[in-house]
């Protein structure tokens, strides 16, 4: 065991199941000596059990259901948190949602109330999340979410997920800029296309994978590994200097670009 998360403490919000990327996140950060808590969907009480058998690889008993898109949700969870440690070093912000057929057609087609939600629970979760979980970093923090390339270039079929990925990276700058003064840091890791459960909502997918393995620099996937090393770096002492950025983490592909579009 690597000790740079030696005696820090944390909450991980996303882990769907071992294919997530949080999950990915979360493994590199017990390897590293962080002691983690989880969250799950509560409206999907049945994956509580599935979770807690994961979260046992890692040595945590500790998953709390919650809604993202409730703020007294979060409050509990965070209330649990505060009973459990009385303090947080950081959190991983793994959420993201769009309706798999606003994924597939048109994004002139984009329904009110789809863009509405996929943004909520994109994009202002992560300020509801850090607003909460603010009170539990009395000596500074980190936190950290998942972008993608889509939020800067057009990726086809990413659609209205591309907007809400836009929108997070701006969050993000704003509110590092916000709570810097707390000694609190906010950051977004943007990884290549990886092969999960979100990922599988998005249409022609495969032929994504491919385009990513044959034009990126280092010619091969971004494996969870690679996303887990990086986040270990943004989330420890090492990346004390950096806030209000997105790092990529994909092989180097954004350098030529991921896709035919821009």
């Amino acid at each position: 065991m690597n000790n740079l998360m030696h005696g820090k403490k944390g909450l991980i919000v996303g882990v769907a199941n071992e294919r997530s990327l949080a999950w990915g996140i979360a493994k590199a950060l017990h390897e590293h000596g962080a002691e983690l808590a989880f969250t799950y969907y509560d409206k999907i009480p049945k994956f509580a059990e599935r979770l807690a058998t994961m979260a046992a690889e890692v040595g945590s008993t500790h998953v709390f259901p919650m809604d993202i898109a409730d703020e007294k949700s979060i409050a509990n969870v965070m209330l649990d948190v505060n009973k459990l440690w009385g303090e947080i070093d950081f959190v991983v912000h793994a959420v993201a949602f769009a309706d798999k057929d606003e994924l597939r057609g048109r994004f002139k087609d984009t329904t009110q109330a789809h863009f509405a939600q996929s943004l909520e629970t994109s994009a202002y979760s992560l300020i509801s999340l850090t607003r909460q979980a603010m009170p539990l970093m009395k000596k500074g923090g980190s936190i950290l979410t998942l972008s993608y390339y889509g939020a800067e270039k057009v990726v086809p079929n990413y659609n209205v997920m591309g907007v809400a990925k836009a929108a997070l990276e701006a969050n993000v700058r704003y509110l590092a800029a916000d709570v810097g003064q707390d000694n609190i840091r906010v950051n977004a890791l943007s990884a290549g296309p990886v092969k999960t459960l979100a990922a599988s909502g998005i249409g022609d997918f495969k032929a994504m994978l491919n385009h990513h393995e044959a034009t990126a620099p280092l010619k091969r996937l971004t494996s969870l590994q690679d996303v887990g090393g990086a986040a270990v770096y943004l989330l420890s002492d090492l990346a004390q200097g950096v806030t209000g950025e997105v790092h990529y983490v994909d092989g180097g592909a954004n350098i030529l670009g991921p896709t035919p579009l821009s």
